[in-house]
């Protein structure tokens, strides 16, 4: 497997919270602030794993925590990860991934470059639509996000996976989750939150009704879901 560019996705109920790239040779997992991947939940230990590069190899260690740390499903103390890898802490999943990897069951998931696509143009108001996670399986549905300001006014996106990331990396990113009871939309990344029907999001995912109109990184673009009309 080619090892390159590793980072961690934290995802709670199916819903991506954040991306951590994997910059330092340890990288610790805990609810106390001074950890580099903070989860604050009485679940997670003050200091719960720390992730380590030795040579060529990444490895995953639980540091005695409370309530243990799993893998792929089953309770490990010391791991080496391989891409794709889902650890388990507490309620939260957090997915070990290297872009460029293929993994030891031959899935491409490479994540250097977006996986969806990219319909916002050049320029200063590009917003990047990803739609992260190999092998997550296809909607069968309608949903639809149109796009109402901007540049690209009137083009459409097609909600056709699990995860749909819109927003401008570095500025505000936010995930659309489509889930057996509906969409949702939660906040990933930005000082801002993102806003439905002018009012602002909190930190939880919050469900999408038709025709309900999100604000992020300055572009209004309407949900829009026939099976709930």
């Amino acid at each position: 497997m080619i090892c390159d560019m590793p980072k961690l996705m934290l995802s709670l109920d199916g819903v991506v919270l954040r991306e951590v790239a994997l910059t330092k040779e340890r990288t610790t997992v805990g609810r106390r602030s001074h950890n580099d991947v903070v989860i604050d939940n009485l679940a997670v230990s003050g200091e719960h794993a720390v992730i380590f590069s030795s040579g060529e190899e990444t490895y995953l260690e639980d540091l005695g925590s409370t309530n243990g740390t799993t893998i792929n499903g089953q309770p490990i103390k010391k791991h080496r990860l391989r891409s794709g890898d889902v650890i388990e802490v507490g309620k939260y999943r957090i997915r070990y991934v290297v872009d460029g990897a293929v993994s030891d069951n031959g899935v491409d998931i490479d994540t250097s470059q977006p996986l969806g696509r990219e319909f916002y143009g050049p320029g200063p108001d590009t917003i990047q639509v990803r739609l992260p996670g190999a092998g997550v399986d296809e909607a069968q549905g309608g949903a639809v996000v149109k796009i109402l300001s901007g540049p690209n006014e009137g083009r459409e996106l097609a909600l056709v996976k699990a995860l749909t990331t819109v927003g401008r990396p570095g500025q505000q990113v936010a995930v659309i989750t489509r889930r057996p009871t509906g969409y949702f939309i939660a906040h990933v990344e930005g000082d801002e939150f993102p806003s439905v029907n002018g009012t602002s999001l909190g930190s939880a995912a919050h469900p999408l009704n038709d025709k309900d109109v999100i604000e992020l990184a300055g572009v209004k673009m309407e949900f829009s879901n026939p099976a709930l009309r």
